[in-house]
């Protein structure tokens, strides 16, 4: 018997609560219903909010539901609690359950401990949905059978059952799902920690302890790559218990993948150096995307030959929303760069193109300054297009620039994305770039950044 199987078993006498259907619970459901398991679904849409035809398929499962504004009142009525990664862990209604000895855990926490195979895990602020897509993308290249999963977008707890010992795991990690987890992957790469997510974390200190929970666990047999460009990264090697390896894009270090100066990505063992590919042949553009890749070179060294890399460079046209090219019209070309809910992310934007770009930007307020980005912006854009709860905000800072007066800089103030889309296509000129660049996130118009993202992209099509 599975480990996995051993689990299920013990939870057939529990009754297990289930806090929000999102990506990361609606499977899982299902799952522990088809063991015969008792389920609560706890929700805080109302039933005449809550999809009728889910409702439906769970109710008829025999699922129970806890639904509208107390929807968490069931929760200590239940032996286990699954939280939603969108849900802060130290909640005090969960510290109440906790203190209450009721199990509070979650989707990927408890994957980790079920998981028969290798795992690999990504976090940091930026770059970790494309450093994790590429050390997926290369192993599969090798011929692994590999599960991608985590915060990328599917739950891989439903699938434990079907993966075997020689699979891989390649998991994508938030510091809400990391900041309870209690065990780390057996390789683990930090692509770099910056201000993000302040306004749940409140502290930056807990953010990076969040962080921490991805090395913590590891043990003597174990990988962890950090980046040696990164100070609050790099600072993080005295945790590393396991083998360490480091990633710079400038300079060579010791152990680790690095950009050489002729743009040759290398990995430097100890003095033996192995060239991986050459910059320019990495189809996806941006030093940060440079930097993705020589995190996933580090994670994969020894497992990945580098014409596997070369391959995968070539041909790679990058995760969408991730400065995702939407289409030409008159000469101009319009990206989609939803995934910047933060100023670093803009930042990378911006110096992925060598021209002034007209921008859009914009949202929910996550409690992050923008100055680090106002003399960008004022330098790399020509227009700046500003919408949502933090326009005045962004604004500010731009114009409190020393670099504003003489940059030509103009901004101008719209209410939503049909208006941005529509001022972007009348004051751009051929050869122009229009950029989706928010530096914010998207919860005062849309439910995730993806549905912002594809919503840009269809009034572009729509032009």
């Amino acid at each position: 018997m599975t480990k996995a199987q051993r689990y299920f078993n013990t939870m057939k006498d529990k009754r297990v609560a289930f806090i929000g259907t999102g990506v990361s619970h609606t499977e899982l459901i299902k799952l522990f219903l088809s063991k015969g398991i008792n389920c609560v679904v706890c929700d805080k849409k109302d039933e005449d909010t809550f999809d009728p035809d889910l409702y439906e398929e769970l109710s008829a499962r025999g699922a129970e539901f806890s639904l509208g504004e107390g929807y968490l009142d069931e929760i200590f009525k239940c032996d286990v609690v699954f939280r939603t990664p969108g849900m802060y862990y130290n909640n005090e209604t969960l510290t109440k359950a906790r203190q209450e000895g009721i199990v509070v855990t979650s989707e990927m926490e408890t994957f980790f401990d079920l998981c028969p195979c290798k795992t690999y895990a990504i976090t940091g602020s930026d770059g970790k949905t494309t450093t994790t897509t590429l050390v997926s993308e290369f192993l599969k290249a090798e011929g692994r059978r590999v599960h991608l999963g985590g915060n990328i977008g599917k739950a891989l707890l439903p699938l434990v059952e079907t993966i075997s010992e020689t699979d891989s795991a390649v998991v994508e990690l938030s510091s809400f799902q990391l900041i309870s987890m209690r065990e780390s992957p057996d390789v683990a790469g930090i692509t770099n920690i910056r201000p993000n997510h302040l306004n749940v974390h409140k502290t930056m200190e807990e953010y990076t302890q969040a962080k921490c929970n991805i090395l913590y666990h590891q043990n003597a047999y174990s990988r962890a790559v950090l980046s040696m460009d990164d100070e609050v990264t790099r600072g993080l090697a005295p945790l590393v218990r396991g083998r360490l390896a480091y990633f710079s894009r400038t300079q060579k270090v010791e152990n680790g993948a690095f950009l050489r100066e002729d743009g040759m990505l290398c990995y430097n063992d100890h003095g033996k150096v192995t060239e991986y590919v050459h910059m320019n042949d990495i189809r996806i553009p941006g030093m940060h995307n440079v930097e993705d890749y020589l995190t996933a070179i580090a994670m994969t060294y020894g497992e990945v030959k580098p014409e596997t890399v070369a391959k995968i460079a070539a041909e790679f046209g990058g995760v969408e929303h991730r400065i995702e090219f939407v289409r030409e019209l008159d000469g101009v070309k319009y990206y989609n760069n939803s995934i910047a809910s933060s100023p670093t992310r803009v930042l990378a934007c911006l110096a992925a193109f060598d021209q002034k770009q007209i921008l859009i930007q914009g949202g929910s307020d996550k409690g992050i300054s923008f100055e680090p980005m106002a003399d960008a912006i004022c330098e790399k854009a020509k227009l700046l297009i500003l919408m949502g709860e933090t326009a005045e905000k962004i604004k500010a800072a731009v114009t409190s620039s020393e670099k504003f007066a003489d940059s030509g800089l103009r901004i101008i103030m719209v209410k939503n994305m049909q208006e941005a889309v529509a001022q972007a296509h009348e004051n751009a000129e051929s050869g122009d770039i229009v950029t989706l660049s928010p530096a914010c996130a998207s919860f005062d118009m849309y439910r995730m950044f993806e549905e912002r993202g594809n919503h840009f992209k269809q009034l572009v099509n729509q032009l």
